[in-house]
């Protein structure tokens, strides 16, 4: 138990930093739960409601950077989340987790290809420029993601970084509104999880209480390291998660 608890604290102050920036804190506390001796579906559902507080406190401690996203508003874009959250835990609950699993790391791969794109090689749009895509289609995307967090959630912050850069939101405040978002989202799928399957509260503790404290420490290097540096760390973790996730595959 000794080793359990210093595995998993280890991992869930890995995961709150990594989910702050840009996601990714599954890949952590997902083969953390597995080591310790939890089959994968339950692996899931534990990291999952083990990191809402530390997803929800970073949300908190930067939800005056966040904002609403092509032509959405940010009530808009966190109503979708909730809605989506629910229906992916309900989803995870009565499917095999295997189908989505296999589709995990050319998720990544695109979202990361896509936010490199939006970082470094789109071209800068004016002010007064109208959103790429429209209001309806930004909607259904962050509902599928949304989905697709409350069902296994691996990779989620790259894809919603991804999505808010290609529509013009600077990086740092697509940081804090997939935060805030990815807190949401995860707070419908956890209401689900603890209605409908048993926890072991001690590895739910020794990882959350330590991923709050890293998704604090997260959040300051969000608010103040430069942009540009701030890009090279997201694309970073991007690649090294997409390589990851096709070795595990």
């Amino acid at each position: 138990m000794i080793f359990s608890t210093a595995v998993l604290a280890v991992a869930g102050f890995l995961a709150g930093v990594m989910n702050a920036l840009a996601g990714g804190g599954s890949f952590v506390t997902f083969p953390a739960l597995l080591l310790v001796g939890l089959d994968p579906r339950a692996a899931n559902v534990t990291s999952t409601i083990a990191l809402l507080p530390s997803q929800t406190a970073a949300g908190w401690a930067g939800r005056r950077m966040a904002e609403g996203a092509a032509g959405l508003s940010l009530k808009t874009l966190f109503i979708v989340s909730v809605v989506g959250g629910a229906v992916g835990a309900m989803l995870l609950l009565a499917t095999p987790v295997s189908m989505f699993t296999r589709l995990v790391p050319w998720l990544i791969l695109f979202a990361t290809a896509i936010f490199v794109w939006g970082s470094f090689f789109r071209r800068s749009q004016t002010p007064d420029a109208p959103p790429p895509i429209t209001p309806r289609i930004a909607l259904m995307l962050q509902f599928a993601i949304s989905v697709y967090g409350g069902y296994f959630g691996g990779g989620i912050g790259i894809l919603m970084i991804a999505a808010l850069t290609t529509v013009g939101v600077a990086v740092r405040a697509a940081g804090a509104t997939k935060n805030l978002l990815a807190g949401v989202m995860n707070i419908a799928a956890v209401a689900i999880f603890l209605l409908e399957s048993r926890q072991n509260w001690t590895l739910v503790l020794a990882l959350g209480i330590s991923a709050v404290i890293g998704g604090q420490i997260g959040v300051l290097i969000l608010r103040f390291m430069p942009e540009n540096v701030l890009r090279l760390v997201v694309s970073a973790m991007g690649a090294a998660l997409t390589v990851g996730m096709f070795i595990r595959s």
